[in-house]
């Protein structure tokens, strides 16, 4: 079987082909839809999903079998790993790692009430380990490192270390500080 990605997909009769930079890898499965645009050296897993309304910068990895929901900013030199689900409405700054299986939300009370949709918000230079969960609305401060498997359910202070369920705030040992080399 030889899929091909799906380079514009129209999800209304006047949304405009995705504008796309230079030297790009899209792999089989993707799907990119209309009104999107992202930068150059951008590159996919397979089976990525990138809707409506997204803005991506340059440098970014979407890795195999991850959702980009719409309507989110996404900076530059940023790797999203297989599996991430990223909801609509947030925005996620450049220099960012996002683990496998990441899961940020965007709904306060899914089902139960009809609530404006805010997604979190991940500043420069965070990390977020293998299979946490980020709560809506949450801001994750500049150069952050979420544990793996934590669970995110209030802002976490810029430089601090996000552990447990829910996360704890601790101080970001050293071998942790400074900036990401992604």
């Amino acid at each position: 079987m030889n899929e091909k990605a799906t380079i514009g997909f129209e999800y209304t009769e006047d949304s405009h082909e995705p504008r796309i930079g230079s030297d790009s890898t899209i792999r089989s499965g993707t799907i990119i839809y209309n009104d999107v645009v992202i930068g150059d050296h951008f590159s996919t897993g397979h089976y990525a999903l990138v809707r409506e309304l997204t803005e991506i910068g340059d440098n970014v990895l979407i890795g195999t079998n991850t959702v980009i929901d719409g309507r989110s900013v996404i900076g530059s030199n940023v790797s999203l790993q297989t599996g991430v689900y990223i909801p609509s409405n947030t925005t996620i700054g450049s220099q960012v790692f996002i683990g496998p299986h990441a899961v940020l939300t965007n709904d306060q009370y899914p089902v139960r009430q009809d609530t404006e949709l805010s997604g979190p918000t991940i500043e420069d230079h965070v990390s977020i380990g293998a299979n946490s969960t980020i709560l809506p609305n949450v801001t994750i401060g500049e150069g952050s490192f979420v544990a793996a498997g934590s669970v995110v359910v209030d802002d976490v202070p810029p430089q601090t270390l996000a552990v447990g369920i829910p996360a704890e705030h601790r101080s970001l040992p050293k071998n942790l500080q400074g900036g990401n080399d992604i």
